[in-house]
């Protein structure tokens, strides 16, 4: 007689077969350890600390990616953190894994100059950080933006060939900074598209104190950015928090609330102008604009960052291209031939650049040997994810090191060299702004990208176009840097020569 089975024996058969796979799958799971990448070998309690005494961390990263590969692991005190040193696992992070560590990690410091990750580029992925970022592409940093500041950034570059000229006026050879009237300069474009206008002073009635244009650049923008490196060792140690560390507190506390201070007082000041009908076009009228989906601090710190972004970086790019340029006379000469060639008796302006393709290839080789920004901010891995092959999990930071990105053999040829010709190949678009990856990759890609190559090609084609430049006797060996930055730690110094008197 046939056997019949009762549904009650199918449902026990059911949960029986489902629980024994996935048991199985359990079993064989624990006996398939997970592949974690290769982690460099530290300290008990303290990790890898002690290793990165120096300043310059990109330095150590990219010696020990040269031993355990280009993705490894080092612990700071209780956290894990996976360093990325080439382009192609820090793109794999930044495009196509994202989602899965789009979360900024930040130092107390940090989160207090940036009034809790409230500028662009330090808030976390999300509406805000898209809210914001599309403020300032529509009104200061985007392709419509940049040709409504365009006569600013054009006065920027006369100003500042007008100023070298002045210097040597009375002689047929002398010595220059370049730095000084640079960084005036482009700290006046700063505040103008921020505000609306140059300031030659405020007054902070928070402080009581009437500040020069010089005092509050050091407010904004030097001391925000030497505040941003500071190391509290309590990062390191979150369980100790409670130890006090009041002199580093005091320092970063005091740095923000004059900071706070200052901009607010700028703001005010504009605020004023715009009530009595002056009509301004600049970044705080279009926020004014928005006002009621931002706070005050909001409001304040982003006016802040649209200061301090745009006179530091751009900076950095163009003195050392020109160390670059006037260390290598071959080189020098190359890209004023080209200069000759196109803009003939003509100004070099903004239209040339897409002409100028080896103009174009000393930028991206500046930016490449020279990144203004060598690492990455740290961000958190917020749910399970691989990377190279490796299995990273949730609670891990990840940082990537563009500096190794930039000096990859694998990538480049004799990357220690300072060598334009090598963007000049066909495999690359002249006009691509992301041959490395100095501005980021995918969703948290650099707003202010066009911006700052706009002024730094603008800028270094007409200081070549102007002046033929030499270095001072010692100079090639004058590339300190400051810190965690590949800021000169001091100011180029170069004999410049007018072109009519040079020939």
């Amino acid at each position: 007689m046939a056997h019949v089975i009762m549904p009650g024996a199918l449902a026990t058969i059911a949960v029986f077969s489902i629980t024994f796979v996935a048991i199985w799958k359990f079993i064989l799971h624990r006996r398939r350890p997970l592949n974690y990448p290769p982690a460099v070998p530290g300290w008990p309690v303290i990790g890898n600390l002690f290793q990165l005494k120096e300043k310059k961390p990109y330095l150590t990263f990219t010696k020990w990616a040269e031993v355990y590969g280009p993705i490894y692991s080092i612990r700071l005190g209780t956290s894990v953190m996976v360093v990325l040193n080439s382009a192609e696992v820090a793109k794999e992070a930044l495009v196509s894994k994202f989602s899965s560590i789009s979360t900024r990690k930040l130092s107390k410091a940090l989160t207090t100059l940036t009034c809790n990750k409230s500028i662009v580029a330090m808030s976390d992925y999300g509406e805000y950080h898209k809210m914001v970022k599309r403020y300032v592409i529509n009104s200061i940093l985007g392709p419509n933006a940049q040709k409504r500041y365009r006569h600013h950034r054009d006065a920027m570059i006369e100003n500042v060939v007008n100023i070298l000229s002045s210097k040597i006026k009375e002689e047929y050879c002398s010595l220059v900074e370049l730095r000084e009237p640079f960084q005036s300069e482009l700290f006046h474009l700063a505040l103008k598209q921020s505000l609306g206008k140059d300031v030659e002073s405020v007054y902070v009635e928070e402080l009581g104190v009437t500040f020069t244009k010089k005092e509050i650049f050091q407010i904004l923008v030097v001391d925000p950015m030497m505040g941003a490196i500071e190391v509290d060792w309590r990062d390191f140690f979150p369980y100790l928090r409670w130890v006090p560390n009041k002199r580093m507190e005091m320092k970063i506390q005091q740095m923000a609330m004059r900071k706070r201070a200052v901009t607010k007082a700028l703001i005010e000041e504009q605020k004023k102008r715009f009530s009595h009908g002056e009509s301004l076009s600049c970044y705080l009228e279009y926020l004014l604009s928005e006002e009621s989906n931002l706070t005050e601090e909001q409001l304040i710190a982003l006016v802040w960052e649209s200061i301090i972004e745009s006179s530091d970086t751009t900076l950095v790019t163009t003195e050392w291209a020109m160390y670059e340029l006037a260390k290598n006379p071959k080189c020098q000469d190359r890209l004023f031939q080209e200069i000759e060639e196109i803009c003939r008796s003509e100004k070099l302006t903004e239209e040339h650049l897409q002409l100028l393709p080896y103009l174009n290839a000393v930028f991206h080789e500046t930016l490449r040997i020279h990144s203004p920004v060598p690492i990455i901010p740290p961000r958190h891995v917020h749910e399970d994810t691989q990377l190279g092959g490796y299995h990273i999990p949730a609670g891990t930071d990840i940082t990537v090191n563009l500096y190794a990105c930039n000096m990859d053999k694998k990538d480049w040829e004799k990357p220690e060299e300072w060598n334009p010709e090598r963007f000049l190949s066909d495999k690359y678009e002249q006009m691509d702004m992301h041959k490395t990856m100095n501005f980021g990759a995918g969703k948290r890609v650099c707003a202010g990208s066009l911006q700052a190559m706009l002024i730094s090609c603008s800028a270094i084609g007409r200081l070549i176009q102007e002046f033929q430049w030499k270095l001072k006797d010692g100079e090639e060996e004058n590339i300190d840097t400051v810190q965690l930055t590949t800021h000169k730690r001091y100011p180029m110094k170069a004999y410049i020569t007018p072109r009519n008197q040079a020939a």
